[in-house]
Parts: structure tokens; C-alpha cells; sequence
């Protein structure tokens, strides 16, 4: 058992290592970050969707930003797509695939930022919510692993973990990705630099 943890580990610890040394990391984690903060400083919100962990994720995101990260500051506007009876709603009404294209139909504005978050970079409801957000001049920021998946070529700025493998070590990723935006966002809204 104890190899097995030491295993389960090592390879997380390998993903995150080859995340880390990609060149297009930093930079991409940057444009990220000032494509939210502009959003922001110009009063726009941030929309957050996922499915499963990553629609978890999308509601961390959310939540540390209308709440509290690190800093005591103002609410900063942001909101998960993530509502069951609205889920529930449009998935029996119009198909699951458009549960998150409806919402951004909906509430999104021009000078909003849509976080879509797909670990395989594939899901149809994922995807639809990005193209919805393009036709409404709202930003698109995708989370994703697998190199090349549609979600990735869509998005105006993609991060992607580098592997194709179990769900769980991308998302292990994102969440720190999800900490890291989150910091250089309440660090930039709190002191105004």
C-alpha cells in the first residue's frame, strides 16, 4: 500500500513539473489574469462553468472571489453556473448541452469574462457556453488538459495541463491555477496598483 501512495504522488508531482516547465505557462497565466482584472476595473463580472469536479471548481472560483481569498476587501463579482433546478431546467427543456450557453445567453454582457473549465476539453455544454460567449463580446478564458481539444482553439486564452490521462491529476492542476488567478486578482482589485 505504501508504493501505492508513493506512486499516486510521484505522479502527480511529474504532471504538475511538466505544467510548470512549459514555456507558455506564466505568459498565459498572465494574459489570464489581466483579461479578469480588466473585465473587473471596467465593471464586468466573471461567469465560472464546469461539469462535475470541475463545475466544483467553477463554484471555488466564484466563491473565493465574491467571498474571501486572502485579503479583506469588497466583494469582486463572479458567479458558477452551477444552480440545479436551473440546470435541471434546461437540460429537460432544451438538452443538457445547453445549460451553460442559456445562462450566458442570459446574464452574460459585453466586457464579461467566461471561465470554462473541461478537463478533457470536449464537453458539448462546455463548448456552446464558449461559442454563446464569443457572439456576446464576452472573453472566453478556457481550463483544460489534452493538447489540441476543441475547447482549447475556441477559448481567446487557453491554459492547458499537459497530459491526457486520468481526470483527477488535471484537475489537481486547475485547482492551483484557480488559487493562483484568484490571488493575482484580489491582490491587483484590493490595493488598486
Amino acid at each position: 500500500m505504501k508504493q501505492t501512495f508513493q506512486n499516486y504522488f510521484q505522479e502527480s508531482q511529474e504532471v504538475f513539473r511538466d505544467f510548470l516547465s512549459q514555456a507558455s505557462t506564466f505568459p498565459t497565466l498572465e494574459r489570464a489574469a489581466k483579461l479578469m482584472i480588466s473585465a473587473l476595473q471596467n465593471g464586468g463580472k466573471i461567469i465560472s462553468c464546469g461539469n462535475g469536479g470541475s463545475m466544483t471548481d467553477a463554484m471555488h472560483f466564484a466563491e473565493e472571489l465574491c467571498g474571501k481569498f486572502r485579503e479583506d476587501r469588497d466583494s469582486i463579482p463572479a458567479i458558477a453556473i452551477s444552480d440545479p433546478s436551473y440546470i435541471s431546467c434546461v437540460a429537460n427543456d432544451y438538452g443538457y448541452e445547453f445549460v451553460f450557453s442559456r445562462f450566458v445567453q442570459s446574464i452574460a454582457k459585453t466586457g464579461d469574462v467566461l471561465l470554462a473549465i473541461s478537463t478533457s476539453g470536449t464537453s458539448k455544454n462546455v463548448l456552446h457556453a464558449v461559442k454563446e460567449a464569443s457572439c456576446k463580446g464576452v472573453h472566453t478564458i478556457a481550463l483544460t488538459g489534452n493538447y489540441g481539444s476543441p475547447l482549447e482553439k475556441l477559448a481567446d486564452v487557453s491554459i492547458c495541463v499537459p497530459y491526457s490521462g486520468y481526470a483527477d491529476r488535471i484537475q489537481e492542476i486547475h485547482i492551483k491555477i484557480i488559487h493562483a488567478l484568484i490571488h493575482s486578482i484580489e491582490e491587483k482589485m484590493t490595493h488598486k496598483i
